[in-house]
């Protein structure tokens, strides 16, 4: 009797466990391109240093883009909410963009949406930094 052989196949389908950072500017606003899950460990500690970074080198308008964001666990909140904390300390802040409906609910339970003032679109976001920036600035005036 011949032998019969099959042939499985299947499909592997990885989730992104790290939290990605890009950085990038326009004008006075710092955006950052948030990718992955920010959960317990090292991410929340990379997000940390990447903050701590730009308000070393005064860059406090910060504007993060959430769209490739899967996963925030209470960690990778509690860094976001002492981010904004450390930022308004120094006179600046964070907006947020690019919200997918399991964050924005995510957000509504732990009533974070009030916290932080959250865009449709960057470019949202970004007019709203400038008007704010030109309200806050004292103007120089020569006598």
């Amino acid at each position: 009797m011949p032998q019969l052989t099959y042939t499985i196949r299947y499909r592997k389908v990885e989730q992104v466990i790290n939290l990605y950072i890009n950085e990038r500017r326009v004008g006075d606003v710092t955006i950052l391109d948030l990718k992955g899950r920010s959960r317990v460990g090292g991410n929340t500690v990379a997000l940390h240093k990447s903050i701590r970074s730009l308000v070393l080198e005064k860059k406090i308008l910060i504007l993060f883009n959430l769209a490739g964001v899967t996963y925030i666990d209470s960690c990778g909140l509690g860094e976001l909410v002492a981010s904004q904390v450390s930022l308004e300390n120094k006179g600046g802040e964070i907006k947020l963009v690019g919200l997918t409906e399991t964050l924005r609910e995510l957000l509504t339970v732990t009533r974070l949406l009030t916290v932080f003032d959250v865009y449709e679109s960057e470019a949202d976001g970004i007019q709203n930094f400038d008007q704010v920036s030109k309200i806050e600035k004292p103007q120089l005036s020569f006598v």
